[in-house]
This record gives C-alpha cells, structure tokens and sequence, in this order.
C-alpha cells in the first residue's frame, strides 16, 4: 500500500502539475503559451518553471528572437521519470 508521503513534493502545486502535464505531451512549450494553457501570471509561471528547474525535472532555454527574448520549456528524462513515478503513486493511492 502506498503513503501519501510517498508521492513526490515536487509535483504538490496545481501550477507544477501543469507544467509537468503540459510537457509530457510536447517537446518544446514557450512562455507565452505555457502561461495561457495554464491561466497564471508571468511571475508566478517563473517561479514554478524555475523551482522544476532546479531539481532537474524540466529544462529552461532562453534566446532572442530578433530583439525579443523568448523562453521554451522542455521536460528532461529525469523529469519524465519521476512525474511518471508520481502519477503511478497517485493511482496506486486511488486504489486503481
């Protein structure tokens, strides 16, 4: 039987669960239609993508496009893995 403490911390936000969500699915998201898919602020998306970053989870590019910067994401294999592992718990938990 799984715990609840056994589900990954780092997928506890709604914010954080999209994000691992919206890049299962695709290769390479940018900024602008990440933070419409997910209705949430710029600051609040850079925070959320920032902390996902910092565990290895998803990859951050920034470029420029002619003068305009432009920010993409992708989900690493690291962070494939574990949301895997996470949505496997959860189902575990639901008793499915």
């Amino acid at each position: 039987m799984i715990k609840v403490n056994q589900l990954n911390k780092e997928f506890e936000s709604r914010v954080r669960l999209g994000i691992m969500s919206v890049l299962m699915v695709n290769d390479w998201v940018d900024f602008t239609e990440m933070k419409g898919l997910l209705e949430v602020t710029d600051g609040n998306l850079a925070s959320h993508s920032t902390a996902l970053e910092k565990v290895g989870y998803i990859e951050i590019k920034k470029e420029f496009i002619g003068k305009k910067p432009k920010t993409s994401y992708r989900v690493t294999n690291s962070g494939r893995q574990a949301f895997s592992e996470h949505l496997n718990a959860l189902e575990k938990l639901l008793g499915r």
